[in-house]
């Protein structure tokens, strides 16, 4: 028969079963606390995917420009400085395949109208066929503002000789070389120069010294009785403003498909196709722009339609 427990063996069997209730919490709190932070870990790097800015790449195709006239203002830095903006608006590309045909009407109820019928009969040289007219979707599309400065005081100065001599030596050696009128300089207001790079950049005190100076590629710098070049450019800031990417809609143009191959070539194919949309009898109407592909894929290309833009 068990003896009973005394009164202070019962207390501390009560207070083992306490301290290992408290060691299992503290391990559920630990738990816890992992899993609170492994959430946070992940809405932060959700949060940081979100903020990061979206790169489209799109080619711009090069354009030259030309500029007649500079725009009176009455502030003085725009003087020194030369400011270009440039709105552009590149080209939607859209892949032609095979028996396709691309239309594009002047009035945008013939497309649409053309595109509800759906299914037309042309009469090509082998007989009549279906075509089906389809409306098209285009991929994104971007529009922006170039703006462009570029600076009337600045210069860029690259390959710069490694000498060894202190930075503060080579600072007066590119200032008292650009400062020579002979070589088209003038009076420099600062130098700043980088070592590592081999680059520095001069600021003239006074308009139009730049200009001088960037007449050439190449501008003579001289040190310890040897003559060596240095290569000078402007200093060009540019930035982007108003950045819109946008999916297009042609709602004017029509996508023609199931053009059976015949043995005409492709210019005779396409007379007769736009022939066809033409007539108001076969609910067509005045073609703006016309290209088929008989055998091949090509690429087209859409802009924006400035026309009906406010």
């Amino acid at each position: 028969m068990a003896s009973p427990e005394s009164p202070a063996g019962v207390a501390q069997k009560n207070l083992n079963v306490v301290e290992q209730q408290n060691i299992e919490l503290k391990r559920e709190i630990q738990k816890l606390k992992d899993n609170l932070a492994a959430i946070n870990s992940n809405l932060a790097e959700m949060n940081s995917e979100r903020s990061q800015v979206i790169q489209i790449k799109k080619e711009v195709p090069k354009k030259i420009m030309k500029f007649t006239k500079m725009k009176n203002t009455e502030n003085n830095d725009r003087v020194l400085n030369t400011h270009c903006l440039c709105c552009v608006a590149a080209k939607i590309p859209f892949k032609l395949k095979q028996g396709e045909a691309l239309l594009t009407f002047e009035d945008e109820d013939v497309a649409q109208k053309l595109i509800e019928k759906g299914t037309h009969t042309v009469n090509l040289d082998n007989g009549k066929t279906d075509v089906k007219a389809k409306p098209i979707t285009l991929e994104t599309g971007v529009k922006f503002e170039l703006h462009v400065t570029i600076s009337g005081k600045k210069i860029n100065v690259s390959e710069v000789p490694d000498l060894l001599i202190s930075d503060e030596w080579m600072r007066d050696k590119l200032e008292l070389n650009f400062y020579k009128s002979k070589g088209g300089g003038g009076e420099v207001e600062n130098v700043e120069y980088d070592r590592t790079s081999r680059t520095a950049i001069i600021t003239f005190l006074r308009p139009g010294v730049a200009d001088n100076i960037l007449r050439r590629t190449k501008h003579p710098f001289h040190l310890d009785g040897r003559q060596r070049s240095v290569s000078v450019s402007p200093i060009i800031e540019k930035h982007l403003e108003k950045f819109q990417a946008y999916f297009g809609i042609s709602t004017r143009t029509i996508l023609l498909t199931g053009i059976q191959e015949v043995e005409e070539d492709e210019e005779s194919t396409q007379d007769i196709i736009e022939i066809h949309f033409q007539k108001p009898s076969n609910g067509g109407g005045e073609i703006e722009n016309i290209k088929y592909v008989s055998n091949q894929t090509k690429q087209a290309y859409f802009e924006e339609d400035v026309e009906k833009v406010p």
